[in-house]
């Protein structure tokens, strides 16, 4: 089991994919993401959601990452490293394993999770989306990127637009929607202002 665990820890020096395409100075790692997930849920979470559940999805969402690794969701397929069906086995497989050596099952929350049967997995996705864009607005902001240089991983868009372009289609929930406008709103603002 401590093999298993140290393998897990692994997520809190696992740097976020996209941010490091994009050449962010020190990019969050995913533990650090899955805390933002975290607190979002808390924060926005509906009355009508088992919040212990949705707690337990935050933290196990992208736990088969230590082992997988942050595949980025592209804007542009071609730019898929590999296709969303091999991300998902590969994940299913990481937490099978990952299961039969925890006493937790983090299994049976990652299908959930995986496949948005319930609200409350519909609901901590669309948290996941809007947490991606809150980093892209504070990257934009502190200017932790150079949007001039040239970057072969992102000629389709410029500055963190595709991080937005990548979220608002899938957003399945009103209050995320609104959220996400709220930020998007303000990213374009810094964008164009040049500063915070």
């Amino acid at each position: 089991m401590i093999d298993v665990l140290l393998d897990i820890y692994d997520l809190k020096d696992e740097k976020r994919t996209g941010w490091e395409l994009r050449r962010v100075d020190d990019p969050e790692s995913v533990a650090g993401h899955s805390w933002g997930v975290s607190f979002l849920a808390l924060n926005f979470m509906p009355e009508n959601l088992d919040s212990e559940k949705v707690l337990k999805l935050c933290i196990v969402h992208d736990m088969a990452e230590a082992e997988v690794g942050d595949i980025a969701h592209r804007a542009v397929d071609a730019n898929e490293e590999i296709s969303s069906d091999e991300k998902q086995e590969l994940e299913k497989r990481a937490i099978e394993r990952y299961s039969g050596s925890l006493e937790s099952d983090p299994d049976k929350l990652w299908k959930e999770y995986d496949s948005k049967r319930s609200e409350e997995a519909i609901f901590v996705k669309d948290m996941d989306l809007i947490d991606m864009c809150l980093q892209a607005l504070k990257y934009e902001n502190k200017h932790r990127y150079d949007p001039d240089e040239v970057n072969e991983n992102f000629q389709e868009y410029e500055h963190m637009d595709e991080f937005f372009a990548t979220t608002e289609p899938r957003l399945k929930t009103e209050k995320a929607n609104e959220i996400f406008q709220s930020i998007k709103s303000r990213y374009e603002s810094v964008k164009e202002s040049g500063s915070s």
